[in-house]
């Protein structure tokens, strides 16, 4: 082990030990022996660094300049602090976790079927929920993942979601994880579990905001089990402070016949990685990954994608978009792996890029990894600008240079909202978007209802 793997490691043993003690007040003692291997597994690997070919973009040095500490449980975070940050005109279940630990008293969480279960992690472990604690850890390679490890060595609390075969939760679940960052150097290791059986359908939607305005790092992890003929939508809505460092990784296992969708939305953050990881396990399977990112100022938002076809006759799609302005830098690693059993596989692979300032950048890598001889697999990435030749046509129709800008930055990201079946999801992501354009300072609020207005009859 070299000296700076040992500095990155220890650095992280202090808050293993303190998450270890309190286990068992906690109710999941039993996840320690877990958390043990874990750290074995972290120390072993230690921080991925530019040499890393999975990180060989994105620079995690930052996380070793910092001593990171467990965030401590706060009780001062209200129902009116979070209240700007719950979905307009969206009935939901509501699971609220403020640094990282559950508040019941911020939660909403309604009557559901029977044979489903909404609730936190460490309720199922002290329940002794099987249906749910059997399923935790079994998508996720330790060996291979060095954040995957530090999370289950330092996880605590965070959903757990599942249903019986045949069961239908209809409300959407709002799991929304809110950073206070009061404090500077705080962490949070949530890790979440979705288990739907064949035939039942959820969707569920995660989300991570920021009060404070301090350095802290958020390392999350969700394992999503969809048995045969299950279907499920998963959103990842990261809107966090541009001092925040966020990996989130989602790791999806998929019977026959099933259908997973996943919807990811970059906009804040300091330092982004978002790591989207689908295993088509079941023939017949189908699988969306539906991403946009919106970067500005020096953020880092990095997309690495692995879909796994392990079964004949899936079908995956996946689509994402960056937008980047000033000096932020935009990474997209795209990987389609189809095994020898994956005949007849139908996938598609598409990254579109648009490029705001001179400053930017941008690096996109799809990639096939191909074991069969009956497929059908494409994949592509393209990084421009706004076209100009489109300018020119709206400015002839009597359009401000600026606002002919604004709607074709629009038009290009609202392609990836319209994929969402949540309307009040769409509607918000709309409004973020208009908000984060380079124009928007010199359009009046009318203005931008224009855009949409026009937009939509184009």
């Amino acid at each position: 082990m070299t000296q700076a793997t040992a500095e990155s490691t220890t650095r992280f043993a202090d808050a293993h030990a303190a998450v270890l003690a309190r286990a068992d007040a906690a109710g999941t003692g039993a996840l320690n022996d877990t958390r043990r291997a874990a750290f074995d597994a972290f120390t072993a690997q230690s921080i991925p660094t530019l040499k890393h070919e999975d990180w060989r973009y994105t620079d995690l040095r930052e996380l070793n300049k910092t001593d990171y500490a467990p965030a401590e449980p706060n009780t001062d975070v209200t129902a009116d602090d979070i209240a700007p940050f719950l979905i307009p005109n969206l009935d939901t279940h509501l699971i609220v976790f403020v640094d990282g630990h559950w508040r019941e008293d911020l939660s909403a969480i309604d009557e559901h079927p029977e044979g489903t279960a909404i609730g936190t992690l460490a309720q199922a472990y002290a329940k002794g929920c099987t249906g749910i604690t059997d399923y935790l850890g079994k998508q996720v390679d330790l060996e291979t993942d060095a954040m995957s490890a530090l999370n289950t060595a330092l996880m605590e609390d965070g959903a757990a979601i599942y249903l019986k075969p045949g069961k239908t939760i209809d409300k959407p679940i709002h799991v929304l994880s809110v950073a206070t960052a009061k404090a500077a150097g705080t962490m949070t290791h949530p890790r979440n579990l979705i288990v739907a059986g064949e035939d039942a359908s959820v969707t569920v939607l995660e989300h991570y905001v920021t009060l404070g305005g301090e350095n802290y790092f958020n390392n999350a992890v969700t394992e999503l089990f969809a048995a045969d003929r299950a279907e499920v939508h998963h959103y990842l809505l990261e809107r966090e402070a541009e001092s925040a460092v966020n990996i989130s990784t989602l790791e999806i296992h998929q019977g026959e016949k099933s259908d997973v969708h996943s919807h990811t939305v970059l906009l804040g953050g300091k330092l982004v990685r978002n790591n989207v990881r689908p295993t088509m396990a079941g023939e017949d399977g189908h699988c969306l990954i539906n991403g946009l990112f919106v970067g500005h100022g020096d953020q880092t938002l990095d997309n690495a994608m692995r879909v796994e076809h392990n079964a004949p006759n899936c079908r995956s799609r996946q689509f994402y978009k960056g937008i980047m302005s000033d000096k932020s830098h935009g990474v997209f690693t795209g990987r389609i792996v189809v095994a020898e059993e994956g005949q007849q596989t139908d996938a598609i692979q598409s990254n579109r890029n648009m490029l705001l300032s001179d400053d930017a950048r941008m690096n996109a890598r799809p990639q096939l990894e191909i074991y069969a001889d009956d497929v059908r697999c494409t994949h592509g990435a393209t990084t421009g600008q706004v076209d100009p030749e489109a300018v020119f046509y709206f400015r002839a129709r009597g359009l401000p240079e600026d606002v002919a800008r604004a709607m074709l930055i629009y038009a290009f990201a609202a392609e990836g909202f319209d994929r969402m079946q949540l309307v009040p999801v769409r509607a918000l992501l709309a409004n973020e978007m208009i908000a984060k354009l380079p124009m928007a300072n010199k359009l009046s609020a009318e203005f931008n209802e224009e855009i949409k207005q026009r937009l939509y009859r184009i």
